[in-house]
């Protein structure tokens, strides 16, 4: 049986991953920094902790080989050269980037959305010879890109396929966007205000679709870097009501025109232009075709932070997504410009 061993299992995307390579006949090893297991995986699973800066660690899991090796926690040089390192005793990986390497050839990018004149321009869609920002150890993107430039200048030693997801969705995420609607429904905020009129295309890319790349590439071992996202990206509009269809309440829009006021009408998806990737890459190369469409993904996810925001106040149950947005639920602020706009 081909043997494959999974790097960061235990988050958003290891889930679902898991399950599509079990249930595609692989031999799984689930490594995570707390060893844990999903109640879907099957008694055979492995599920060994791994400290993925530990190389002896890493090295013993790999023991004395596998077929494959999917990395979804990996950025920067020395990640990718712990990879190559074990080369010899690996047949192929798939390693999970990210959209924010892309660079629209003026130098603007993920990295310089705030500062002014920042705001990139990317062609629409995006594909994936599209240019990226420089490598190096700076931010999460320009790391990301020296992770993908190392490992697949090691073609002919490791064959490795890139995945390049967008904003990523589904349970068991750090960084939850869907919860900037979902908190509010729960606590009765039945007006919300949109940046951009609601109209930001930030692409999406369902942990499950993400997972069924993974599953191709796995059969088909080869060094190519592929896009990872959904198939019809919904407007932020659009993904506020599918919140709301999912959740059965019913709310008031109200469109802003431009960019959000401090933090009145900003969301996890908020851009002024769009970023939209180009899938047709993954279908040619792989046959990838989505399990998986937006508001069929959302159940799941919402009655898994319906039931963490149970349990805990959302700084703590969600600390990246506080550090990354620490003002997503300034109802004041809101209630203010309520008050202003109709007096």
């Amino acid at each position: 049986m081909r043997r494959a061993v999974v790097i960061g299992a235990g988050g958003q995307i290891g889930g679902p991953a898991v399950t599509a390579l079990v249930r595609d006949g692989w031999e799984v090893t689930a490594a995570s920094r707390g060893g844990g297991r999903r109640d879907d995986w099957p008694a055979e699973v492995r599920t060994p902790r791994l400290d993925r800066e530990d190389d002896a660690a890493l090295g013993a899991l790999i023991g004395d080989g596998c077929d494959l090796v999917v990395d979804l926690v990996a950025y920067g040089t020395r990640h990718a050269r712990q990879l190559t390192g074990l080369a010899d005793r690996i047949g192929s990986a798939v390693v999970v980037s990210t959209v924010s390497v892309y660079e629209d050839g003026k130098g603007r990018g993920f990295d310089t959305m705030g500062e002014p004149d920042g705001l990139p321009e990317y062609p629409v869609p995006i594909p994936e010879d599209q240019v990226t920002v420089p490598p190096g150890e700076a931010t999460y993107s320009t790391r990301k890109v020296a992770l993908e430039r190392e490992l697949l200048a090691a073609a002919d030693r490791l064959p490795t396929t890139v995945l390049r997801p967008g904003a990523v969705h589904g349970p068991h995420s750090p960084l939850p966007r869907e919860l900037h609607f979902v908190k509010r429904n729960l606590g009765g905020r039945r007006r919300r205000v949109l940046a951009f009129r609601g109209e930001s295309l930030f692409h999406t890319s369902a942990a499950r679709n993400v997972a069924e790349l993974i599953r191709l590439a796995a059969a088909r071992p080869g060094s190519r870097v592929l896009n990872a996202c959904d198939p019809q990206p919904p407007t932020v509009s659009q993904i506020g009501a599918a919140v709301d269809a999912v959740m059965g309440v019913e709310t008031e829009t109200v469109p802003l025109d431009g960019p959000a006021r401090a933090s009145v009408g900003r969301t996890p998806w908020s851009v002024e232009l769009p970023v939209l990737c180009d899938m047709s890459a993954a279908a040619r190369e792989l046959g990838y075709r989505p399990v998986v469409t937006y508001p069929d993904s959302l159940p799941e996810t919402v009655e898994w932070l319906t039931r963490r925001l149970s349990e805990q106040d959302w700084r703590e149950a969600f600390p990246t997504l506080a550090r990354a947005y620490p003002d997503l639920f300034d109802y004041a602020a809101e209630d203010a410009w309520f008050a202003v706009r109709q007096a």
